[in-house]
């Protein structure tokens, strides 16, 4: 598969040039690569540990959901060149993709996470600069807040959730924005959501919580954001007859 085939069609599908994301996510290509790609490695973090995995594994391709530029202009030294340098030596890609990959309606960790979560889907939520990136839906059968963690920490393999517990009884009514997503409990309570399921929160969320009438879940920030780099990795892998594996670097947070 020729990668600038590769790369407009992933352009192409996760809307890459109008999907508003912050300025240092750099979506898109962010290191080129060879002119032919044959396998593909996911990864959550485009780290030290998960570059050189990933050169070991063999990759032509290395599809990220944070990329490698968050510092935002620094000189290529120190970790930076130790990310830089192999990327190139190598001849491995980087591709990344951040909020588009958040929101995105099939592949997207929102939507993903939702569906596992066995959501009957019923609208979006949680906009960063006009784009809706969570998903809200319902479960068929209400449930307390107790089982819908043990949900959520089978669906994350075992990953501990921490359970902010503001809201009713019955939870039915769902919110899902993956990562860093608590900040939207206000407006979870706003549409008369029962909860809200995300990686991780500040202080302050635990008050939103508690005064604001909505259990907040809290499954990790990585845990919660493996679920799209799997399955972009496999939608083109299949696609386009290419292998792929996923590189798991688990953060713990």
């Amino acid at each position: 598969m020729k990668l600038e085939s590769l790369l407009q069609y992933l352009d192409t599908y996760l809307g890459i040039p109008d999907h508003p994301d912050y300025p240092n996510a750099v979506n898109g290509l962010q290191v080129a690569g060879p002119d032919e790609v044959h396998h593909v490695v996911a990864a959550v973090d485009a780290s030290e540990a998960s570059i050189r995995a990933a050169i070991e594994m063999g990759a032509d391709l290395l599809l990220v959901h944070h990329g490698l530029f968050w510092e935002g202009l620094t000189p290529v030294t120190g970790r930076h060149l130790r990310r830089l340098g192999p990327l190139i030596e190598h001849g491995v890609a980087v591709y990344s993709a951040h909020l588009p990959l958040d929101s995105h309606a099939e592949v997207g960790n929102c939507a993903l996470l939702g569906r596992a979560l066995a959501l009957e889907p019923r609208g979006r939520f949680a906009a960063y600069r006009g784009a809706e990136i969570g998903w809200w839906g319902e479960l068929p059968d209400p449930v307390d807040v107790s089982n819908l963690r043990g949900r959520l920490s089978e669906v994350l393999s075992g990953a501990p959730v921490h359970v902010i517990p503001g809201g009713p009884e019955l939870v039915g009514r769902i919110g899902v924005v993956t990562g860093g997503g608590a900040s939207h409990t206000a407006e979870a309570a706003t549409l008369g959501l029962d909860a809200l399921v995300t990686g991780e929160g500040s202080h302050h969320t635990y008050f939103d919580a508690m005064e604001l009438g909505v259990h907040v879940l809290m499954g990790g920030h990585y845990a919660t954001e493996t679920f799209g780099v799997r399955a972009l990795a496999a939608h083109v892998a299949e696609r386009f007859q290419l292998t792929w594996e996923f590189l798991d670097q688990p953060t713990g947070l």
